[in-house]
């Protein structure tokens, strides 16, 4: 008997077909309310390695990518950071607010490839950690592009992937699919600036800083 493939793959790859690099995120997520998939990057926690870098924010802005079902948002939320957490699923946003409903995390739907232009260059902390690797390379430049702008002068963006450099490349199941160091390093743009770029976890992920 055969495993069944993962249901990301599946809704991945369907999405993906159809000219759409995000909306199986929510068909992935809907699934999983009804106890018919597992979204396989939530683990009921903040990530560890932004716990372990985490600042204190003072009221300063915060703009969480991708926030899923909200550990990250709340993660920094405790420190004392204002955040925007915000996800393309809408039942993702959904089901962070009924997990923290007395949470002054702003919870809100948006899409990285289409942001809100409030956005621009207003938030002090950009936190993105494995989201726009699930995105095919050919969408990634957009994404990117959205996230420098979103960092205010004399913010900090943190970007966390998968390193493509220290991975079987040849045998990899997608999505995600790993980062090279150069897309990266293309945070750096229109005024923003590589800080420091490390690797994590026995070199599995990236961990990049940059300021405006």
């Amino acid at each position: 008997m055969t495993t069944p493939e993962p249901a990301d793959r599946v809704l991945a790859r369907a999405s993906l077909a159809e000219g759409d690099p995000t909306g199986w995120f929510d068909q992935l997520y809907t699934a999983a309310a009804r106890g018919e998939a597992e979204v396989p990057w939530t683990r009921g926690r903040p990530n560890p390695d932004l716990a372990a870098w985490a600042r204190p924010g003072e009221g300063r802005r915060a703009l969480v990518v991708g926030s899923a079902l909200g550990d990250d948002s709340e993660l920094l939320s405790a420190h004392g950071w204002a955040v925007t957490g915000f996800d393309v699923a809408p039942t993702a946003v959904a089901a962070a607010r009924d997990r923290f409903p007395r949470s002054t995390v702003d919870y809100v739907v948006a899409d990285l490839l289409n942001p809100p232009s409030a956005w621009h260059r207003a938030f002090d902390l950009v936190v993105e950690i494995m989201n726009i690797q699930a995105m095919p390379r050919d969408f990634r430049p957009a994404a990117l592009t959205s996230l420098a702008s979103f960092l205010a002068p004399g913010g900090t963006a943190i970007v966390s992937e998968v390193a493509e450099e220290n991975q079987d490349m040849a045998n990899w199941q997608s999505p995600p699919w790993p980062f090279s160091r150069s897309e990266v390093e293309s945070v750096a743009q229109d005024g923003v600036r590589l800080v420091s770029l490390d690797t994590v976890r026995d070199g599995a992920r990236y961990w990049a800083t940059f300021t405006r």
